[in-house]
């Protein structure tokens, strides 16, 4: 008897490393608050000053506070309708929200002409609640990122959409963080879709620049495709769709 329970210990540490091989840790939780704005593209550099001068200051402020966890400003580089991101992330719902109201306000009672010309330029948005299920970030949540992003916004079937997060957490993830661990990216991302439109599913990833960035997801989908074909042919039918941008990071904190 004893020698058998001797042998299941044994038997059962020899397996734990290999379960847990092409396993993604889960990050520590983080809710990203995300408004897309629709901009008028003549008036988008008087915006990008704003945010630069009014909001920045703010917003570094609300993050060394312990306000929120992080933020960032972002411009359209390639994609669709939206020309400027504004997004805030914290532990919680709750937590993001309020710290966005609390900022929001702040912004509009001190510099109320900056923020009624930012709502001229910008005069439709469309809001998203995220959380991130999978990346690079460390155990806070946060990470550094580079300066420009890839974003991918999937469009999946609700009923299989776990199923997704579990591919992208034991197939994709690891392609995504060798990538980050060798310098291709600095930095990448799978987030769920909390509140918002039509994208149920968030992929970011970050470089230093567009060659390094377009080369690094060029490569990777190059070794989905060969390596893990079965897994990347059911990971398209559950997110059929999406919509793809890039992303001039500009402002970001940390």
């Amino acid at each position: 008897m004893l020698k058998r329970v001797v042998l299941l210990v044994v038997l059962a540490m020899l397996l734990a490393p290999l379960a847990a091989r092409g396993q993604e840790k889960e990050p520590a939780s983080v809710f990203i608050y995300a408004t897309y704005f629709v901009c008028d593209v003549t008036g988008q550099d008087l915006v990008d000053e704003v945010a630069k001068t009014v909001y920045a200051p703010v917003y570094n402020a609300a993050v060394d506070d312990g306000t929120i966890l992080s933020w960032g400003w972002m411009a359209h580089h390639v994609g669709g309708k939206w020309r400027r991101l504004l997004y805030r992330s914290a532990p919680s719902i709750d937590a993001v929200l309020a710290g966005a109201d609390k900022i929001g306000e702040k912004i509009d009672e001190n510099t109320p002409a900056a923020a009624g010309q930012v709502g001229r330029i910008c005069n439709s948005h469309d809001d998203y609640i995220w959380r991130q299920v999978a990346g690079s970030a460390g155990e806070k949540g946060v990470q550094q990122r580079g300066k420009v992003g890839f974003s991918t916004y999937l469009v999946c079937d609700m009923a299989k959409e776990e199923r997704a997060d579990q591919l992208m957490r034991e197939v994709i993830a690891p392609i995504f963080s060798r990538y980050v661990t060798e310098g291709k990216l600095t930095s990448w991302g799978w987030m769920e879709h909390i509140v918002g439109g039509q994208y149920r599913r968030l992929e970011v990833i970050t470089a230093k620049d567009y060659p390094t960035l377009m080369q690094a997801r060029g490569a990777m989908i190059e070794e989905l495709v060969k390596n893990h074909k079965e897994a990347a042919t059911e990971f398209d039918s559950i997110c059929n769709s999406h919509q793809d941008y890039l992303w001039d990071i500009q402002q970001e904190k940390p």
